[in-house]
């Protein structure tokens, strides 16, 4: 049972303290029989002394103290001196003088009871003592870092295991072959990236990767979470990173994988934390440190990319970025085909992957489940489209309404994307491609950019609520995000890059500049009308789109 806070706990006794209680209770117990039968004689009134003398019965007479005892035959009696004829008692009877001594057996019995108890509160201090002593150990075993070992594990996850990212395997081949034939690569003196960061939302599987990764090269693999890095104590976030870079040099070529990276590696500066930068520092350090040829290959995972600092990302640390979104319908296919491999089923799953529009692999693995599970309650060996459609509300509650299209907000999103698709291949946006729940813009390398350059990406922004509102003539929730990021474009042309005439800055032409990006956009948008209906087609039915297949469009259009 767990001690809680304020929770009375009787004191923990040993044996050697037991030995002390039993003897303190023996010597209170001789001292109230010492009291108790140091005076026994019964103490009486003047008549009653009278009537044993008045009889005869008395034998003898003692004086002790401030009592006269009266010995008889039967019984003993004493009574106050002064309450008697002293004379007539002491004329008949043979009398006896005691001296006054009657303090020593107070000062005895009170030297003793105060030894007593002074016995009793060193007891009460040791026990107390020991008790704290006690419970200050556990305290500190159980707050005090433990010195858990870095052990590598053997992954047993291949790609046949992770379905659904083409693209991700033809990214991570060549890392893969890298650690299954090092030397062929030092022989040509090719020098591979020292660090992989995989960037994604939330269950698109991202660990599960880096596991395939470990288990195709058949290498050992150490994982570690950001987190496991940030302790209280100072210098034990250094002191783990320090041991699981040695770890995996001794048994290179090996994988080091750390998830959520961003909790260690967040950018350097505001609320300060020398811990946690100590322990940054130390894991910039260590990939400075080895060589590229070491054999060890450091992935990382993070869904706050913008989070982390800027010395993580420059070249020689993690200086490949693979892209990791949510899987498109042929993906989503892959993914239920794999998940059901196992499982007796007769599932449409072309239907089931069109209605899991923007489900990422965690969420398509729980809803197989849970359909299987479905399945099973009803009495049936088999797992039915019926199953999925009964239980896909259940596994999308909590989500963001994104994650559960209707039909119809399939063709508006597809409409919405479709513009963002046209409209960025015509005015020059670079992107990798273009899907009904996210937009892959390709990163910009360089830091100058021209007003013209801007004014394109305010326009590709606001391209899919202008297409939505002329085909429903309706505006709708969907592009909150991008308006947003139109106005943020629009604000650093106009206040932070001053691209003004004459760099002056008047309160209008924000709303000006918003106002003749969207007149543009609308009329872009009627002159590309055709090719936007095809490219909103298209993601219909592959729910993406790349940037050379828009061009294929607009090359046979115009």
């Amino acid at each position: 049972m767990k001690e809680t806070k304020g929770e009375f706990k009787f004191p923990v006794v040993h044996a050697k303290n037991i030995k002390v209680i039993v003897g303190l209770l023996i010597v209170l117990l001789v001292l109230l029989v010492f009291g108790t039968l140091r005076d026994t004689d019964t103490l009486i009134t003047h008549e009653e002394a009278n009537a044993l003398y008045t009889k005869d019965k008395i034998q003898k007479v003692i004086i002790d103290g401030s009592y006269i005892r009266l010995i008889t035959s039967d019984e003993n009696y004493k009574i106050y001196k002064d309450a008697i004829n002293k004379t007539a008692f002491f004329t008949k009877y043979p009398v006896e003088v005691h001296e006054e001594n009657s303090y020593v057996y107070d000062i005895s019995f009170l030297l003793i009871l105060l030894a007593g108890f002074m016995l009793l509160f060193r007891f009460m201090k040791q026990n107390r003592l020991e008790q704290l002593k006690h419970i200050k150990s556990a305290n500190k075993s159980s707050d005090e870092p433990r010195n858990e070992s870095i052990q590598a594990l053997t992954s047993t996850v291949t790609f046949e295991d992770v379905a659904g990212i083409k693209d991700v395997k033809e990214e991570l081949e060549e890392i893969i072959d890298f650690l299954k034939e090092p030397q062929k690569y030092r022989d040509f003196d090719i020098r591979l990236p020292k660090g992989v960061l995989l960037i994604g939302p939330p269950g698109v599987g991202k660990t599960l990767i880096a596991k395939a990764v470990a288990g195709e090269a058949n290498v050992p693999f150490f994982y570690q979470s950001g987190a496991s890095f940030v302790h209280i104590y100072v210098g034990m976030g250094v002191k783990r990173v320090s041991e699981l870079f040695k770890k995996a040099k001794q048994m290179a070529p090996s994988i080091i994988f750390i998830d959520e990276i961003d909790a260690v590696g967040k950018s350097r500066g505001g609320s300060r934390n020398d811990e946690r930068e100590a322990t940054l520092n130390q894991l910039l350090t260590e990939m400075d440190g080895f060589e590229d040829s070491s054999g060890v290959i450091v992935i990382a995972a993070t869904n706050k990319v913008e989070m982390l600092d800027e010395a993580l990302l420059r070249a020689g640390r993690f200086d490949r970025r693979i892209h990791i979104s949510l899987p498109d319908l042929e993906d989503r296919r892959e993914t239920l085909v794999l998940y059901l491999t196992k499982k007796p089923n007769n599932v449409n799953i072309d239907k089931i992957a069109l209605l899991t529009v923007g489900f990422n692999s965690a969420a398509l693995d729980t809803l197989t489940n849970e359909a299987a599970i479905y399945a099973m309650r009803a009495g049936r060996t088999i797992v039915e489209t019926s199953d999925f459609e009964a239980v896909k509300e259940k596994v999308l509650l909590g989500k963001r309404k994104i994650l559960s299209f209707t039909e119809e907000e399939r063709e508006m999103q597809a409409i919405y994307q479709g513009a963002k698709a046209v409209i960025a291949t015509w005015v020059d946006i670079a992107f990798d491609k273009i899907g009904i729940v996210n937009t892959q813009l390709l990163t910009q390398e360089h830091e100058i950019l021209s007003r013209n350059q801007l004014l394109s990406r305010i326009k590709m922004y606001l391209a899919g609520s202008l297409a939505t509102k002329i085909h429903y003539g309706e505006q709708f929730t969907n592009g909150a995000s991008d308006i947003a990021q139109a106005k943020e474009v629009i604000r650093k042309v106009v206040h932070d890059y001053m691209m003004n005439d004459n760099f002056i800055v008047t309160p209008k032409q924000e709303d000006e500049l918003l106002q003749k990006s969207v007149s543009e956009v609308s009329t872009l948008l009627k002159t590309l009308d055709k090719a936007h209906k095809e490219i909103s087609e298209h993601l219909l039915t592959h729910e993406n789109i790349t940037s050379e297949e828009c061009r294929e469009i607009l090359r046979k259009i115009f």
